[in-house]
């Protein structure tokens, strides 16, 4: 199933995504929320007569950095031994179709595609073998990144967690296998990043294990997963966008911050 989060007249709602034509799709309108039982309400809307917003607004968002080997060594990094962490802040979270404002302490602001797990319960200290109870689904997810920030600031806090740095969306799909999915970043049109969720250094069992050791995930809360190889820069005026397979496409247009 694939959930989207939307508004409509004012309102916002969870729905599930009909369909399979892009300009055919429709959301049959959830009576509840996805992080607990639920009914379809059989009340549809066409997915163009609303404005998607984030799949989920995350308590917080765990990010996991250098889990492509090719990446680490495009930018010069070693590969790690264990899953390497780091926080972005809920307020850097915006929805497919929002814009990125390009931060004004910056002059190097970099897309990362990436692979997000959403969490569907609360949960700590998870045993390998249950991570799949915990998660709701998946979604495409950018790690934005002022790169020259993050060279020269020890603590990734601003580099990583500024207002538009987390793009997620356009939905959560919960019936999909994310062991090898193709990931493929394009800006303008124009593929700039292509690999397979199979290229993972640490698998996502790896990653939410070494998380829950140490903290409680809440429902709603999102892991990403690290990015391939192929980061690069983006512009003012760029459109960006992440196609994970079996998912869908996530995109923004890159914008002067006002």
């Amino acid at each position: 199933m694939r959930i989207a989060r939307f508004s409509i007249d004012g309102n916002v709602a969870f729905g599930a995504v009909e369909g399979d034509k892009p300009d055919e799709l429709v959301l049959d309108i959830i009576k509840g929320i996805p992080f607990a039982d639920f009914e379809l309400s059989g009340t549809k809307v066409p997915l163009n007569k609303v404005r998607l917003l984030p799949p989920v607004l995350p308590n917080k968002v765990v990010a996991f950095g250098r889990n492509y080997a090719e990446h680490a060594r495009e930018l010069g990094n070693e590969v790690p031994d264990a899953p390497f962490a780091f926080f972005k802040p809920s307020t850097s979270v915006i929805g497919s179709g929002d814009e990125i404002q390009y931060p004004s302490f910056s002059n190097e602001l970099h897309y990362e595609a990436e692979l997000a797990v959403v969490i569907g319960r609360m949960c700590r200290e998870v045993p390998r073998e249950r991570v799949k109870d915990v998660i709701l689904g998946y979604t495409c997810a950018n790690d934005v990144t002022a790169r020259d920030v993050q060279k020269r600031e020890k603590q990734w806090a601003r580099a990583k967690g500024f207002d538009g740095a987390c793009p997620l969306g356009p939905w959560v799909e919960t019936d999909v296998d994310p062991s090898d999915l193709t990931i493929q970043c394009t800006v303008n049109g124009q593929q700039r990043q292509l690999g397979r969720t199979s290229e993972m250094i640490h698998s996502i069992e790896d990653l939410i294990v070494n998380i829950t050791e140490a903290m409680t995930l809440l429902p709603g809360d999102v892991i990403l997963t690290g990015t391939p190889a192929g980061v690069g820069p983006l512009n003012v005026g760029d459109e960006v966008a992440v196609t994970i397979e079996g998912i869908g496409t996530l995109t923004n247009k890159v914008i002067k911050r006002g």
